[in-house]
């Protein structure tokens, strides 16, 4: 049952949405890129000398992928911001509040990922980390879908690409 509704109809969009998605999208396009650069330095002669599962991506997808999911995440995020923003009703604006706090926390996780399994080239503690997140992406989508459907279907890709790392970071772990 979704509790709220409308956050990104017409008049919602004029006062105020859309610079919320920009702001988002830019934010988290920003700090993913962060966290990428920051665990990079030398992991490249580690990872190729790890033994990688035959679904092992390409290196080019994942710029791409994440760009996509950062961006996605941005208007998710946006939407239920926007919730909080406009909301008639206190018990809708702490519930959007409330999963905007899941958010951030999944987001830090999100970030904690590849400093631990490049940087610190630490495939098992990231490996509890990425299930956790896995848990937390399933937990956000859960309680963004009870405010506003399009938010939680928005995360959708990212829950596929994040169970699909985890299947991969699982395997890299069994495989060395």
């Amino acid at each position: 049952m979704q509790i709220h509704s409308g956050p990104h109809n017409t008049s919602t969009f004029k006062s105020g949405l859309w610079w919320k998605i920009v702001v988002s999208s830019i934010v988290f396009l920003g700090l993913g890129i962060l966290s990428g650069l920051c665990s990079m330095n030398g992991y490249e002669a580690w990872y190729d000398e790890l033994n990688k599962p035959f679904f092992n991506p390409p290196a080019w997808v994942f710029g791409p992928a994440w760009t996509i999911l950062y961006i996605l995440m941005g208007g998710s995020f946006a939407i239920i911001w926007q919730i909080v923003a406009i909301g008639r009703y206190p018990i809708i604006i702490k519930f959007a509040k409330r999963g905007l706090v899941i958010f951030l926390l999944h987001f830090v996780l999100n970030l904690a990922w590849t400093p631990i399994f490049f940087g610190l080239q630490m495939p098992v503690l990231a490996l509890v980390v990425i299930f956790m997140l896995l848990a937390l992406v399933i937990i956000l989508i859960r309680h963004f879908y009870r405010l506003d459907r399009l938010s939680a279907f928005l995360l959708i890709p990212y829950l596929l690409w994040i169970s699909f790392a985890t299947a991969l970071n699982l395997a890299i772990v069994v495989l060395n």
